[in-house]
């Protein structure tokens, strides 16, 4: 995964990441992280759904949802909720995008729908796990590449692999990156592996 060009662009703390169709993981982390900072009950109604508001009867059935007539100061807070993570949503993607959750009720859905368009279904998905997993494996630094470009690379597809649920423990990483050094630099990985113990 490559860093999106002009990623500089309307970057404020106030403002969610914009999300145009591309890069999808990296907006993905950006938001969760934006959602989180803005209040972590948003990622629950996100997560879970939004909160139903239930009042008890006496009779078959004993709960039933409570009409908005029915809301309480405290309940409109928790119904609230559902509707400040859509806004988060909302304004944090392009039109293009905006089409394909327009139709969606809750916070939930919005997610959901983005991360199927994005991601695909759990088999697309684990298809592309294995095709990162057989890219790392086969990972190689070419002879003309310097150390920046070669690790740009390696990062692409951890990061990659990451934002799809595939995490690499970090001591694998960084065997990983010593063995596919070129011979010149074999002085360096031997004292690296040496005074690391790996």
């Amino acid at each position: 995964m490559a860093a999106p060009p002009n990623f500089e662009e309307d970057q404020f703390t106030y403002r969610p990441p914009r999300f145009n169709g591309k890069y999808y993981g990296w907006w993905n982390t950006r938001m969760h992280d934006f959602i989180i900072a803005e209040d972590s009950v948003l990622w629950d109604v996100i997560c879970d759904g939004p909160y139903v508001l239930t009042k008890v009867l006496e009779e078959i059935p004993f709960l039933m949802p409570k009409t908005r007539k029915e809301y309480t100061d405290a309940d409109r807070k928790v119904v609230e909720k559902n509707f400040c993570a859509k806004k988060i949503f909302v304004c944090g993607i392009g039109p293009d995008e905006y089409n394909r959750i327009s139709a969606c009720d809750t916070a939930k859905e919005i997610w959901e729908a983005l991360r199927t368009a994005h991601e695909g279904t759990t088999k697309v998905k684990q298809s592309k796990i294995d095709m990162l997993t057989t890219e790392y494996e086969l990972f190689r630094m070419k002879d003309d590449e310097s150390i920046q470009d070669m690790h740009t690379r390696f990062t692409s597809i951890i990061n990659e692999l990451h934002s799809l649920g595939e995490t690499i423990p970090r001591n694998k990483l960084v065997r990983k990156i010593l063995s596919i050094l070129c011979s010149s630099w074999e002085s360096k990985i031997n004292a690296i592996t040496e005074v690391k113990d790996l």
